[in-house]
């Protein structure tokens, strides 16, 4: 065992995940045994805790000493529910992100922990079928109060739409926000300095470990700073290539593959 790691960090879509939405048996053992070691298995997500839930009992992963990291590191929880740290965007931040969209003609959704808040836009947005546990409420944003908990906004359509859309985003809202691709169809904002390498960085604290201990997995762009952050950046096979580039180490397989499995088998047990 590479006694060095000590946490590892694993995105779900691409990465954790098949095609299906399933968790390989082999990547299940490989958890396992990674964590009967002693090794901190943490997911890492866009996704909010009660859309993961199923797989955190999947992977006996629900206890007290277990976290995980949703909204792309804008939430840090263990399984248990607590929050340990949250950020979130402003109401006026919401709004000034619903209106860029929506000169462009791109939907917008945004997302109150289990609740999306799906806004009217010349587009459907398509975002229903890509998290279908998760409570979906057509809102206008003037009927939202100041006290709206948003942790994070979306807009998500068909991929030629949104890439041809993209590059029409305004300069300064890379300035003001974190803006990343995370599938094909979506796009997310996330506060400025919210990702998942800021959410591993506050839980390395909680648990008195360093980067050097952390292996992190992904294989799109919202995995990108944690896998630049992280002691060992792991791209899976099928990654994009941006996220290839800077990663340490390029696993052979691809997540339909168990790479996640072949990866902890190779680097950690």
């Amino acid at each position: 065992m590479n006694s060095e790691i000590k946490l590892i960090a694993l995105d779900l879509d691409g990465t954790l995940l098949n095609a299906k939405k399933e968790v390989s048996k082999e990547n299940i053992a490989a958890i396992k045994k990674a964590r009967e070691k002693g090794v901190h298995v943490v997911i890492t997500t866009g996704r909010p805790l009660l859309a993961i839930h199923h797989l955190l009992e999947e992977l006996d992963m629900t206890g007290f000493d277990d976290f995980s990291i949703t909204f792309n590191g804008g939430l840090i929880q263990r399984n248990t529910g607590e929050i340990v740290s949250k950020k979130t965007f402003s109401l006026d931040e919401a709004r000034d992100i619903k209106e860029m969209t929506a000169s462009l003609g791109l939907p917008c959704d945004l997302l109150s922990e289990g609740t999306v808040y799906m806004t009217p836009s010349a587009l459907t947005s398509l975002y229903p079928s890509l998290n279908k546990l998760l409570h979906f409420v057509p809102k206008d944003l003037s009927e939202l109060g100041d006290d709206v908990i948003i942790n994070k906004v979306v807009s998500c359509t068909e991929a030629a739409i949104l890439d041809a859309k993209i590059p029409d985003f305004p300069k300064a809202f890379y300035d003001k926000y974190e803006i990343f691709k995370s599938q094909a169809k979506l796009v997310e904002f996330m506060p400025k300095g919210i990702n998942k390498a800021y959410g591993l960085s506050k839980l390395i604290g909680i648990l008195d470990l360093k980067p050097e201990n952390v292996m992190a997995m992904g294989d799109e762009e919202n995995d990108m700073a944690m896998i630049e952050w992280a002691g060992y950046g792991v791209a899976m096979g099928n990654a994009v290539d941006k996220l290839k580039a800077a990663a340490q180490i390029i696993a052979d397989r691809t997540n339909e593959e168990s790479a996640v499995a072949h990866v902890i088998e190779q680097y950690v047990l």
